[in-house]
C-alpha cells in the first residue's frame, strides 16, 4: 500500500492504494491532460456514498473493463 496526500476541493486528504492503481491512475489523468489531483477531485465528486479509496479503485476497474489498459503484455498478444 502506498498512502498519498492529495489536495481536492481546497483540503487535503491522504488515500491509500496499492502501486499498480496509483500507476493506472497517473497514467489516466496524463492521458486525458490532468494533473492526478484533478483527476482523483471528479472521482471524489461523482463517488456518492462509497469511501475515495473504493471509488478509485472502481474507476480503475472500469476503465480497465473498457479496454483503457488495454497494451498488450509481453508474451499475451491477441492473435486474430
Amino acid at each position: 500500500m502506498r498512502k498519498r496526500s492529495i489536495r481536492i476541493a481546497g483540503h487535503r486528504t491522504s488515500v491509500a492504494l496499492e502501486a499498480p492503481f496509483w500507476e493506472a491512475l497517473e497514467r489516466f489523468a496524463a492521458a486525458r491532460g490532468l494533473s492526478l489531483a484533478a483527476l482523483v477531485g471528479e472521482i471524489d465528486a461523482g463517488r456518492g456514498t462509497r469511501n475515495l479509496a473504493s471509488a478509485l479503485r472502481l474507476y480503475v476497474l472500469d476503465r480497465a473493463k473498457e479496454g483503457a489498459l488495454s497494451t498488450p503484455e509481453k508474451g499475451h498478444e491477441t492473435k486474430g
